[in-house]
């Protein structure tokens, strides 16, 4: 495979064979998914209105989980903490995860909508919302279509995305040896910068390593008439500030991608004290594991380097701490990826399946690939931009609310349904009878 990975183990020839074959086109599914979006939509407002932070989802979790039960589904809860996993056995196959996080995030909501947060502080600001109701709509489908496939589906909830956690944690707690260990896994998320009901597919890396690395500059406090007397931090900070930069510019094969943001620099409390210690908070972005481990090297290196150019001494020297909140940059495996481009174009038209971005951003979805690499995996982005919003902003994104703004509200509706119908394709594809 492309972007450094070699080829993928065999699945197994159930798999190969079931990912050659694509369900004929079926208007009987776009039809139920239609009917169904009124009773879709009402969950997703509740959903929306009483939004829950990482690893406290259980409102949430339990809405989700009785709905897969009355769909037919064995269903566990409590998986990594707050996570469900709804299992339907039906028949020989491949075993298919499918996944919905369910979290929200610690912002005050702006959209104005009728359904908007009643939780203060507290907001789905990135969607989770029509993921979660999209996986109702899709676990509805496949119950109601069990003639029409065959294997095992594994649909879970997963806690703390937001943390970059509950991926590790539903892991931790025996996802892949309690439960079938699935041969596909396949996720969806909503797009700030997709118009609503467009399906964006990226083959290969789609979203970063994210690592957070805090550095605690030391140095001599001193009154700021004498800075002779003292060893600044301040200066030593911004020295390493801007050395960082090099990392990238000048280390970096321009071919590569990689982010290093230093995204807080916390210093002194008076105009005339030169304090004793400074503080950075960064965040570092990349794809491949030799590019993050070259950066995450390099802040370290930079930081002595400039500490000894300050001056100081072995036991002032400044302290770099990698948090121990990695998550891993998300990897869509060729092989599925391409054959689920065409599925999607087939079904939507080609007009709504376009070849998207790779992003900075993180998603620990990329944990249930790295866990075993002998499986397949894909996320695929479902647009969410409202059509009158895209149209305004003649698809200047710089004009649109992003994910993660507290003014972010996709066309739930489009969204929603084109998400159902997606995942259930998706699902027939890799679980068609042979």
């Amino acid at each position: 495979m492309k972007n450094g990975f070699g080829t993928c183990a065999a699945l197994g020839a159930i798999v190969a064979v079931t990912l050659a074959a694509a369900p004929a086109r079926a208007d009987s599914l776009s039809q139920a998914v239609a009917a169904d979006m009124p009773g879709l939509l009402t969950i997703y407002r509740d959903l929306h209105t009483h939004p829950e932070l990482s690893f406290k989802e259980s409102r949430s979790a339990a809405i989700m989980a009785a709905e897969a039960k009355k769909a037919g589904f064995a269903v566990t809860t409590g998986v990594g903490g707050t996570g469900i996993v709804a299992v339907m056995k039906n028949g020989a196959g491949p075993v298919l995860l499918l996944r919905a996080d369910m979290d929200a995030l610690p912002v005050t909501e702006a959209t104005g909508l009728p359904y908007s947060s009643q939780t203060p502080g507290v907001m789905h600001a990135c969607g989770h919302d029509t993921h979660m109701a999209s996986w109702i709509g899709t676990a509805r489908r496949m119950a109601a279509m069990k003639a029409n496939w065959s294997g095992t589906l594994v649909m879970i909830g997963e806690p703390a995305e937001e943390i970059g956690q509950g991926a590790r944690a539903m892991l931790r707690d025996g996802l892949y040896t309690k439960f079938p260990k699935p041969d596909v896994a396949i996720a969806f998320h909503d797009s700030a910068q997709l118009p609503a009901g467009t399906i964006g597919i990226v083959d290969g890396y789609i979203m970063a390593n994210v690592d957070s690395v805090d550095v605690i500059v030391k140095g001599i406090g001193g009154h700021g008439a004498y800075p002779h007397l003292a060893n600044d931090p301040i200066v030593t900070a911004s020295r390493i500030v801007t050395t960082l930069q090099t990392l990238i510019s000048r280390e970096t094969d321009p071919l590569e991608s990689g982010v290093v943001t230093v995204g807080s620099f916390v210093g002194g409390t008076k105009h005339n004290i030169i304090p004793g210690d400074a503080h950075l908070k960064i965040t570092v972005r990349s794809y491949k594991p030799e590019v993050r481990q070259h950066l995450l090297d390099g802040i370290a290196r930079i930081a002595r380097g400039e500490g000894i150019a300050a001056g100081l001494p072995d036991d002032l020297m400044p302290v770099v701490t990698i948090a121990d909140e990695h998550t891993p940059a998300a990897f869509n495996t060729h092989e599925l990826t391409t054959r689920m481009s065409g599925v999607f174009a087939q079904r939507f038209g080609k007009d709504r399946v376009v070849e998207a971005r790779p992003q900075m951003g993180g998603e620990d979805f990329s944990e249930y690939w790295l866990a075993d690499k002998t499986k397949q995996a894909m996320l695929f982005w479902v647009g969410g931009v409202p059509a009158d919003k895209w149209a305004a902003a003649k698809g200047d994104l710089t004009k649109l609310p992003s994910i993660h703004s507290a003014q972010w509200a996709p066309d739930p509706d489009k969204t929603i349904s084109t998400a159902v119908e997606a995942m259930t394709t998706a699902a027939l594809t890799v679980l068609a009878k042979q």
